[in-house]
This record gives structure tokens, C-alpha cells and sequence, in this order.
């Protein structure tokens, strides 16, 4: 069942089991979010974390909550809300859920401009997770294109792509001395330890930056899971809004490499789960940045809780995707796609 909802002269349809679903999500979200806060080394209460926030609690209870576990949560969910728009709009482009930044390349290109420009400058991260993401883009954009941009001949390349540019930050890993490799290794499998604000403002600015965007091209995005011809029949010119989704997509993969490292499947899960969730057939986008950032919350929390060692988020995080992973081959094996 759908309502409207009208506010002057716009008019928006509310349907209530995906705000139910986001409504869930932003409650299980919120709840991370507290536990995380007084979890660690250095248990805090309710009450202290409360009299930090507004300054009247001790030095180091302040000191803790808010220039280290607020800026790691707030940049976990950042990153992961990044993680889960750019999956969602990837798989709903390509009309496969199997399809997502972290397997056709996007993340990994992404990586290997970042771990380059850590390597070369010693520093410029964003810059180069952008230029890496971006000019794999162009790559798999350009081999795949014939006459026109065709999903599935997308995704065979974009599978290519990211196995090369995996093996291409080993090579570059073996060009590094032991410390910096054992540091940008922990950082290629995706940790959010020792975030800073700077890290939280990144996020969330680029966040602010690129969601109205996404929200914009929801509405087709919705008419691209119908098939290429009825798609076109209704007016989408599919080539121009396959190369702004994946455009959109690449700077919010790059977005979240630069705070968080890649961390995996987390781009993968969200859509799936969102659409679950919500049961709507399009890219469910609010619930799957929603989920994204939820996986990675939850993931940095599991990592947090394991004594003695120092695990990185992106360990619990692919734990939690391959899961999803054989369910949704499964799914597409009883559907006949594979």
C-alpha cells in the first residue's frame, strides 16, 4: 500500500514497510553507535558518556569519547553508508546483484590509487583513490564498450580489471620497506583504528556532497532495472545515465577508501539486503546506505571486542558478506542465471 505526501507543490509517495525497514535500520544503527561508545579498553557509562559529550565530565573520559570513538564511528558510518549507495546503484545499473564496485574493479582501482599515492607522496590518499577509481572506470568502461554500454560485457571486464589491479598492489606492496608494508597491508583489508575527526569531517563532507545526487538519479536508476528496451522506450537515454551512475559511483567508493581502506563486500551486501528488507524491486538507496553503514559499524564493533589482538574491521566484514555471497548464488542458481 502507498501514500502521498504533499508539501506546497511537491508530492512524494510514502510506502510503509521501507520507511519501517530505514526506520529499523536507523534504530540498530543508533544502538551500534552507543554500544561503541562506551565499549574499549576504558569501559564508560551512559552517564559519562553524556557528561563528556557536553563537557562536564573528566579529561580523559572527554578525551576518549570525543577525539576517538565518535570520529571512528562517525567515519565507519560514513564510509559504509558511502559503500552501501555506490553498491546499490551498481547492481540496480547493471540489473545483478552479483555485480558490485568491490567485484568489477571500482574498489580495487580505487586501492591501487591510493596505496600508489601513499607510497609516492607520502600522503594525497584521496587524490589518488579518486584518480585510481576513476581511471579504472574509463577502462572498463572503454573495453567494454561496443556500439553502446552492455551489462554483462561490463561486468566480465570489470571482474578482469579487479584481478589485475589486486595483483598490482601486491607488486606495489613488495616496493615498500616492512613497516610501511605491514602498515598499508592492515590498511588494504579495511580498518577504521585511530580515525580522526579530519577523517569523520572527510566522510560525512563528501557524503553531503554526493547524496543529492544519488537521490536524483533514484528515479531512473528505478526504470534501469527493466530491460534495456522498455527502458529506452520509456524516455531514459541508458549510455549518458550508465556513465553518471558509474561516475557517482567511483567517487563514493573513492570517498570511503580514503577513510577506511576497502573495505570488502561491504558494497556487495547492502543492496541485496536493503531490497530485502524493504521489498521494493528498485535501488532501496536510503536503506541500503543505511545497511552499509550498519555492516561496517557492526563490523569495527566485532573487530573491537576480540581481546589481545588488534583486528581489522574488514576481516568481520567479509566474515559477514560470504554468507551473503552463497545465498545470493543460490538464488540465482534456482532462478537460472548462472
Amino acid at each position: 500500500m502507498m501514500r502521498a505526501v504533499r508539501i506546497g507543490p511537491v508530492c512524494a509517495p510514502l510506502r510503509p514497510r521501507p520507511l519501517a525497514a530505514s526506520l529499523g535500520l536507523s534504530l540498530c544503527l543508533a544502538a551500534l553507535g552507543l554500544a561503541a561508545l562506551a565499549w574499549g579498553g576504558y569501559p564508560l557509562s551512559a552517564g559519562e558518556i553524556w557528561q563528556a559529550a557536553t563537557g562536564r565530565g573528566d579529561a580523559v573520559a572527554a578525551m576518549i569519547v570525543l577525539e576517538h570513538r565518535l570520529p571512528r564511528i562517525l567515519t565507519a558510518i560514513g564510509a559504509g553508508a558511502a559503500l552501501g549507495l555506490a553498491g546499490a546503484m551498481v547492481q540496480t545499473m547493471l540489473r545483478n546483484p552479483l555485480a558490485a564496485p568491490d567485484i568489477i574493479g571500482f574498489v580495487a582501482g580505487a586501492n591501487a590509487g591510493a596505496l600508489l599515492a601513499a607510497l609516492t607522496t607520502g600522503g594525497m590518499i584521496v587524490g589518488g583513490a579518486l584518480a585510481g577509481g576513476a581511471l579504472t572506470a574509463c577502462a572498463v568502461v572503454a573495453l567494454a564498450w561496443r556500439g553502446g554500454l552492455d551489462a554483462h560485457r561490463l561486468i566480465l571486464v570489470g571482474v578482469g580489471a579487479n584481478l589485475t589491479l589486486g595483483a598490482t598492489a601486491d607488486l606495489l606492496l613488495s616496493f615498500a620497506d616492512e613497516r610501511t608494508a605491514a602498515d598499508m597491508a592492515r590498511w588494504l583489508t579495511g580498518t577504521l583504528h585511530a580515525r580522526s575527526p579530519e577523517d569523520a569531517a572527510l566522510a560525512w563532507a563528501g557524503l553531503a556532497l554526493l547524496s543529492p545526487a544519488a537521490l536524483w538519479l533514484g528515479f531512473p536508476l528505478g526504470r534501469m532495472a527493466l530491460s534495456d528496451d522498455l527502458a529506452a522506450g520509456l524516455g531514459l537515454r541508458l549510455a549518458r545515465l550508465r556513465l553518471a551512475v558509474a561516475a557517482l559511483a567511483v567517487a563514493l567508493v573513492a570517498l570511503a577508501v580514503s577513510v577506511a581502506g576497502p573495505l570488502p563486500f561491504v558494497a556487495f551486501v547492502s543492496g541485496p539486503i536493503a531490497r530485502r528488507l524493504t521489498r521494493c524491486a528498485g535501488p532501496a538507496l536510503a536503506a541500503a546506505a543505511l545497511t552499509g553503514a550498519t555492516v561496517t559499524l557492526g563490523a569495527d564493533l566485532a573487530a573491537r571486542m576480540v581481546p589481545t589482538f588488534r583486528l581489522p574491521a574488514g576481516v568481520f566484514a567479509a566474515m559477514a558478506g560470504a554468507p551473503v555471497l552463497v545465498w545470493l548464488l543460490w538464488i540465482e542458481a534456482r532462478r537460472r542465471r548462472l
